[in-house]
């Protein structure tokens, strides 16, 4: 009971410190906003000292940045709860260490109470905030450089988890040895860590790590192997239909990035592309212990000219080259079966991206470039829900 509650405890300082970085984003959205409303007053009160042009460019950005007010109020008033919510689940952690010393059956009980109410008021708590559109990313943060050009690094995507462990893979072509860190801290030192053997060869860096378990392309196949790391065997293999592999419709980079596995909120996915779909990006929701195809969408857009892709939210994000200069230039919503051509920058720091993937856990990309380990922070636009309706 007592690690239950501190898992929670855990969990929600992680949350409350995502939400900390939001707020600080959102803060100083609203300072623009402030500025660029005072400089339209101003624009009004003195109409001869701007032109037509600069001011309508002013009520554009106006107008664009006025969502983010009501998105402001909301996040202030979560915050206030996950505080609430922070300082309950720390008094019940103390009252449940003096409960064992004691040996109060009836008492125990009763914190027992609690903390299953708790735990269901932080879920819900946890609901509000919702999933979001993705509307800008960071400058990179270069956690490491190691490894050859091309390979993948990430930690557990499950969500909730305490998992801290951080596993590389490096090349994309019959590797067979993973490398398993305590920490993300002792991934950067290159310390504390051990080796797993696979069983079988991997083909391409769409790994992940999910629940537990690394998913990975089996080397000249469209097989996905479920490899269980803490007992270091193979749960369950299993064909994707007709997905090609062995470099048939890899990404632009090229690697055997065939068939790409990724997690965001919502579970595990594959993206890859078959003939019959004519060489279009395909995304699967994938079930995580038989590994059989729950739903697929074809996208319309064609894996070749795609330099990488995540997910967020059910969301397929795809970037339009893996080189400098690369943005993420188009968005296939499969909540709505339908797709968007987007604008969003970032800095290709290194200049040949060959792994790019999302962790909803700790709202970042993770990118393996040029032979360096990256993190990008992501903005959400979120969709806020209150608990009445959830």
């Amino acid at each position: 009971m007592n690690s239950t509650v501190q898992n929670v405890s855990q969990y929600l300082e992680v949350l409350h410190l995502r939400t900390s970085r939001d707020l600080q984003y959102i803060r100083e959205s609203e300072q623009r906003v402030n500025l660029v409303e005072r400089r339209v007053k101003a624009a009004h009160s003195n109409p001869h000292s701007l032109t037509a042009k600069s001011l309508q460019d002013l009520k554009r950005n106006v107008n664009e940045c006025l969502p983010l007010l009501a998105v402001i109020a909301q996040y202030n008033a979560d915050a206030g709860q996950l505080e609430y919510l922070r300082q309950e689940v720390e008094k019940l952690s103390s009252a449940l260490t003096l409960l064992q010393e004691q040996l109060e059956a009836y008492d125990y009980n009763q914190l027992q109470h609690r903390a299953v109410l708790l735990e269901s008021r932080l879920h819900s708590c946890i609901n509000t905030l919702g999933c979001g559109k993705l509307t800008g990313i960071s400058n990179p943060v270069t956690i490491r450089s190691f490894g050859s050009r091309f390979g993948s690094w990430m930690m557990d995507s499950m969500i909730p988890s305490s998992d801290n462990r951080v596993w590389s893979m490096d090349g994309y072509f019959k590797g067979r040895r993973v490398l398993e860190y305590r920490s993300l801290s002792d991934f950067t030192k290159g310390q504390n860590f051990v080796v797993h053997q696979l069983p079988h060869p991997w083909a391409g860096t769409g790994h992940v790590v999910y629940n537990g378990s690394l998913y990975y392309n089996k080397h000249q196949t469209n097989i996905i192997v479920q490899y269980h790391l803490h007992s270091r065997t193979v749960l369950m293999q299993r064909n994707l239909g007709q997905a090609g592999y062995n470099n048939t419709f890899p990404y632009s980079w090229g690697g055997s990035s065939d068939i790409d596995l990724m997690a965001d909120e919502t579970g595990l996915w594959a993206v890859y592309t078959t003939i019959p779909n004519g060489g279009n990006m395909v995304v699967s929701r994938l079930d995580p212990v038989t590994l059989e195809v729950v739903k697929s969408w074809d996208t319309g857009f064609p894996k070749r000219s795609a330099g990488e892709a995540f997910l967020i939210c059910g969301t397929l994000y795809v970037t339009n080259s893996h080189l400098a200069g690369a943005k993420v230039h188009f968005a296939y919503h499969t909540n709505t079966s339908s797709y968007e051509y987007t604008d969003i920058p970032f800095h290709n720091q290194y200049s040949h991206i060959s792994m790019l993937d999302y962790n909803p856990r700790e709202r970042a990309l993770y990118t393996w470039n040029n032979g360096h380990q990256v993190l990008y922070n992501v903005t959400l636009f979120h969709l806020i829900k209150s608990i009445t309706d959830t």
